[in-house]
C-alpha cells in the first residue's frame, strides 16, 4: 500500500498538552510528490489550562494577524479531532493509501496530536508513530542527530518552499515540501 504522508504543525501556548493547550492544527497530505489535500482547524483552549509564560512571552514577539488568525473561528477540542481523524480517512479512501504523520520535530508536534486524538476520543490514525523529520535528516546526511538542524542542511532543500509563517498550515506546507525534497536527496544518495 503506498504511504499519504501527513505533514503536520501545531501552535501552541506551552510546551505540553494538557496544563497548556494547542491553539492551532495544520496538515497537508503529500502522495508522490505532490500536496493532495489540506486541512486547518483552530482550537478553544482546554478547560482549565494556562498559558507558559515563556511560551506567551515568545508569542508577545510575534506579529499580531499570527496571533489573531489561530485564535479566530475556534473550534471544540472534541469537534477538531473528530474532524481531523475523517480528514485523514477520507484521505486514505480517496488515494488508496495509508497515512504516515509526518512532523520536525515529530516530538513536541506530535506530542500534541496524538494526546489530543486520544483525549478526545478518537482513534489514532498513525497508531503510535510519527516520521521525525529531524532524524530522517541525520540518516540522509550521515552526521551526528544534533547536527542535523536547518542550518547545516543542504540549501537545495529549501528552495521553492514557501515561508514559515507561525500559522500552522502555511508550516506544516513548508514542512511537508522540506520533506519531499529530503526524500528526493535520499533516493539519489
Amino acid at each position: 500500500m503506498r504511504e499519504l504522508y501527513i505533514s503536520i504543525d501545531v501552535e501552541t501556548n506551552g510546551p505540553i498538552p494538557g496544563p497548556n493547550s494547542m491553539l492551532s492544527l495544520g496538515a497537508v497530505a503529500l502522495l508522490d510528490g505532490e500536496e493532495v489535500g489540506s486541512f486547518e482547524q483552530n482550537l478553544q483552549e482546554l478547560e482549565g489550562s494556562a498559558g507558559d509564560p515563556d511560551t506567551m512571552e515568545w508569542w508577545s514577539r510575534q506579529p499580531k494577524e499570527i496571533w489573531e488568525a489561530c485564535r479566530s473561528n475556534l473550534f471544540t477540542p472534541e469537534a477538531a479531532m473528530a474532524n481531523f481523524v475523517r480528514w485523514i480517512s477520507n484521505m486514505e479512501k480517496l488515494h488508496h493509501a495509508k497515512a504516515v504523520c509526518v512532523a520536525y520535530p515529530a516530538g513536541f508536534d506530535f506530542l500534541f496530536v496524538y494526546w489530543y486524538i486520544v483525549r478526545f476520543g478518537q482513534k489514532s490514525p498513525f497508531s503510535f508513530s510519527c516520521l521525525d523529520m529531524k532524524t530522517f535528516a541525520a540518516a540522509t546526511l550521515r552526521v551526528p542527530y544534533r547536527q542535523a538542524t536547518k542550518k547545516n542542511m543542504p540549501r537545495e532543500w529549501f528552495e521553492g518552499l514557501p515561508p514559515h509563517t507561525h500559522k500552522a498550515l502555511d508550516d506544516a506546507r513548508e514542512q511537508g515540501f522540506l520533506f519531499l525534497n529530503m526524500t528526493k536527496h535520499n533516493a539519489n544518495a
